[in-house]
């Protein structure tokens, strides 16, 4: 597996990581423990390093099953968490806005229980969660500052950040990373967030870079999904969207049949040729497409064939918000 380097600290991971969400929370029923545990250690044993999850998964029942699957691999392994919620209101429930909370003494009261169920003597990068407007930055950063003084963080990351939230958080504390969404079908990010990092040297994780699964090229307008599935409230997977949206299914399956390829395959190999300071995390709860997943990293995409794919998908309108408004809301704070 290729290594890629986040921030300027050296923090190296795998050139592609694993969000470890879908193992226990929010795409459906729960699955198997046991098997999920299997899977995590599975994904290691393939030259996976980078391991995503957050204290709101769940609850906490995310952070613990990583903690179990990863224990006797720590040191094979760069685990990252999250902050910044109130984790006794579901952050994506549909009735009103999520609670955020980054009071300092908040963010160093997650930090200890994080570490206890993830069975780690320090977390390898610490993301905000999302920004929260009732706490400066700066506080926000210092505190993380602390936690690094300490032992007990190593590197401070944000999610979902603005551009100037994140020169404001770098000048207490370096940033190593931010986590945004970023894929074929949420494009963003291209418009003032690359730069910037860019000029900072701090690494891009890009979450969700399948689509939350439409990029794998097996969704579509029949799809249904269970209500205890997230994207069952997402105006992006309604039935009209994915209908609509099929044109860049269509796209990926052009160019992945002359690479020998998957849909899903491409739309990673595309996300891994933007900057070599990107590390895609997609989600996967079966073996299959963690080994799909992991190919993708050997597939060459060439400058035609990229130039190729940004002017077919410069026709396709894509239908439908990727979150309900009060989740978007909380977006580039």
């Amino acid at each position: 597996m290729q290594k890629r380097v986040l921030g300027k600290n050296g923090l190296e991971v795998s050139a592609l990581g694993l969000g470890c969400m879908g193992t226990s929370f929010s795409y459906g029923p729960p699955k198997d423990r046991q098997e999920m545990i299997t899977l995590l250690r599975t994904a290691v044993e393939r030259g996976i390093s980078f391991f995503d999850t957050a204290e709101v998964y769940g609850p906490f029942t995310n952070e613990k099953l990583v903690g179990e699957a990863l224990a006797p691999l720590r040191d094979q392994v760069v685990i990252a968490t999250k902050f910044g919620f109130n984790t006794d209101v579901d952050p994506r429930g549909t009735q009103g806005a999520p609670v955020l909370n980054s009071r300092p003494e908040h963010i160093k009261q997650v930090a200890e229980a994080s570490l206890k169920r993830l069975r780690i003597e320090a977390i390898d990068l610490f993301y905000q969660h999302r920004v929260d407007p009732d706490v400066p930055i700066e506080e926000v950063a210092g505190a993380v500052k602390e936690l690094i003084w300490d032992g007990k963080v190593k590197h401070f990351g944000l999610s979902e950040a603005g551009v100037q939230t994140i020169r404001r958080a770098h000048a207490v504390q370096p940033v190593a990373a931010v986590q945004n969404e970023y894929s074929l079908w949420w494009r963003r990010p291209e418009e003032e967030l690359l730069a910037v990092l860019e000029e900072l040297g701090i690494g891009l994780v890009a979450y969700s870079p399948l689509g939350k699964g439409f990029l794998t090229g097996t969704i579509n307008g029949s799809t249904t999904f269970d209500s205890s599935d997230f994207r069952s409230i997402l105006p992006r997977f309604t039935h009209e969207a994915l209908q609509a949206n099929q044109a860049m299914i269509d796209l990926l399956a052009a160019i992945a049949a002359q690479k020998q390829a998957t849909p899903a395959q491409i739309a990673l190999a595309w996300l891994l040729a933007q900057r070599p300071w990107i590390v895609p995390i997609p989600g996967i709860t079966r073996l299959e497409r963690l080994e799909e997943n992991i190919a993708a990293v050997a597939i060459e995409l060439t400058g035609n064939d990229l130039a190729e794919i940004n002017r077919a998908a410069a026709q396709i309108t894509l239908q439908g918000g990727r979150y309900p408004e009060q989740l978007e809301q909380m977006t580039g704070l």
